[in-house]
């Protein structure tokens, strides 16, 4: 089977490498290959069961089709400088260009046209006079926020237009190997799930967008296939949760606030992500039966509690340089202590030394909206230096918004982000191996539902180009 286009990963970087050949009648015969269903069919039983249970062979919150982003809040950045490193690979101008276009399309497909973080000009300043104070680092970031059951409908109808369009896209299969000979790559072997049968599909070009999800995949063909990088970041951290009435003023004026330290006594870099204004904190698994935390809001449906993320991010080289799997022991551990269940425990307990117990939560303001996460210790498996990193980012950014930092802000575990090893690509994100190009989250390159897309239109464009 004879394609131009072979996709691996039906995520934004790979759907919107499909769509952009599609807006420009590019005539190619394009194949994307997604492990999971389609975002028709996506459901997680969670909803009727209230407590996760563990699907196979894949949870459903994070693959399918558009992968994590069906079930994350859809919150789309607006500037070059979140969402990873791409403007370093293609210039910062040229990534806001792509992304005010990208922006555009999901206008087209329905996206809110309301943009938050813009406006309220010294309301702005004060913030950032304050995040000043705290050594932190107040980033201007406008964002278009989909809404969870929102960006379900969007990427349904962009899943729908891509097969109307004449997208081939085979759900349930996975890739089992890259077929590369002679250092070029011509197609993939792949298996459907349903049947078990196997088979080899061929194209042109192979474009490998796997997700965070696949990042183990990717660095197992990246050693077998001699396709270059260097390892990655790891991200370990926290999701926090507190009462709406705390985040009020943030919420109000910027709606996500991307707050950036390097605390002491280490320096290592400390961020929020992921900032959910009366949202709800979720739990998503891995194959590895890994549960990991996370976190989104629905356009109609609110708590009384807004969620953020607080990372600390790490690099490693030598002797030891498996930052995926740095991440991943960190997560058994947390998973371990939680009876393979999120643990919540309360800032004001850690500083006290103590777990956190289910009836000290049940006396708080702050009433946990993952009802399942299970009460006990975090500092007894996130190592010391990002718990200390994490707690002294808590206490800075208590001057920014007062009452942050305090005895019943909630703390979940373990919330990792596993970035792929970084391939090293050239400006058409082509590897080393001649006819294969990774792009997203899954490259290293980006983080983030934006700036993935961004990676993909701008694939497609180069397949365009050069064909």
């Amino acid at each position: 089977m004879k394609y131009d286009v072979v996709i691996v990963g039906a995520g934004p970087s790979g759907i919107f490498t499909a769509l952009e050949l599609v807006r420009q009648n590019a005539d190619k015969k394009v194949l994307i290959i997604e492990k999971g269903r389609r975002i028709d069919k996506r459901h997680c039983p969670k909803d009727k069961t209230k407590a996760c249970v563990n699907c196979k062979p894949y949870c459903h919150i994070t693959t399918g089709f558009s992968g994590a982003g069906a079930f994350s809040d859809g919150k789309l950045s607006l500037s070059y400088e979140v969402g990873g490193d791409l403007p370093k690979l293609i210039k910062a101008e040229v990534a806001q260009d792509l992304i005010n276009y990208t922006d555009k399309i999901y206008l087209e497909f329905g996206a809110d046209t309301k943009i938050e973080g813009i406006g309220n000009t010294e309301e702005i300043k004060e913030i950032r006079r304050k995040a000043i104070e705290a050594s932190l680092k107040l980033l201007d970031c406008p964002i278009r926020h989909l809404g969870t059951e929102k960006a379900h409908e969007i990427y349904l109808k962009i899943q729908n237009h891509l097969i109307e369009a004449g997208v081939e896209i085979k759900f349930d299969t996975m890739a089992k190997d890259l077929i590369i000979e002679d250092g070029k790559a011509s197609g993939v072997d792949i298996i459907d799930l349903k049947n078990q049968s196997e088979e080899k599909v061929f194209g042109h070009t192979i474009v490998v967008s796997t997700g965070r999800k696949g990042a183990d995949w990717l660095k197992e063909m990246c050693i077998k296939h001699d396709i270059s990088h260097v390892a990655g970041t790891v991200d370990i951290g926290v999701r926090v949760e507190v009462r709406n009435e705390v985040m009020e003023k943030v919420n109000d004026v910027l709606y996500e606030s991307k707050l950036i330290g390097y605390p002491e006594p280490f320096g290592d870099k400390v961020r929020t992500f992921c900032q959910n204004p009366g949202g709800f904190v979720s739990q998503e698994n891995y194959d590895n039966d890994l549960a990991i935390v996370n976190g989104h809001s629905y356009k109609n449906k609110k708590s009384n509690n807004t969620n953020l993320a607080i990372l600390s991010s790490h690099n490693f080289s030598e002797p030891f340089n498996e930052p995926i799997e740095y991440g991943k022991k960190v997560s058994e551990l947390v998973n371990m202590l939680g009876s393979k269940h999120i643990l919540v425990q309360r800032y004001g307990d850690i500083l006290k030394g103590k777990r956190t117990w289910q009836h000290e939560l049940e006396q708080s303001n702050v009433v946990p909206t993952l009802p399942d996460a299970i009460a006990g210790d975090l500092t007894s498996a996130i190592p010391y230096r990002p718990m200390i990193n994490i707690l002294n980012f808590i206490k800075a950014l208590d001057v920014v918004v007062p009452g942050f930092a305090s005895t019943e802000t909630l703390l979940y575990g373990p919330e990792v982000k596993f970035y792929s090893n970084k391939i090293n690509l050239d400006s058409n994100f082509e590897t080393n191996i001649k006819g294969l190009h990774c792009l997203g989250d899954s490259s290293g390159w980006t983080r983030g539902l934006m700036m993935a897309s961004v990676m993909g239109v701008s694939m497609a464009k180069s397949i365009i180009k050069n064909s």
